[in-house]
């Protein structure tokens, strides 16, 4: 997600998303740890959406 696109949700939806992105990771995680993914680039684009959204909550929270 770019930050443009987070900054524009609303903090309800943002929560959504960062418990939807977390799952998404660990599972792909697990998948990967099981049998390696054709793109393993895929959880460092995630783990960085993760970072992303967790990072626009805090900001939102210290407003």
């Amino acid at each position: 997600m770019k930050q443009s696109e987070i900054k524009e949700l609303s903090t309800a939806d943002l929560q959504e998303k960062l418990e939807a992105l977390k799952k998404s990771y660990t599972d792909l995680k697990m998948a990967h740890a099981i049998t390696p993914i054709e793109n393993p680039l895929e959880l460092r684009s995630l783990r960085r959406s993760v970072a992303r959204v967790a990072t626009e909550l805090t900001k939102r929270e210290l407003q």
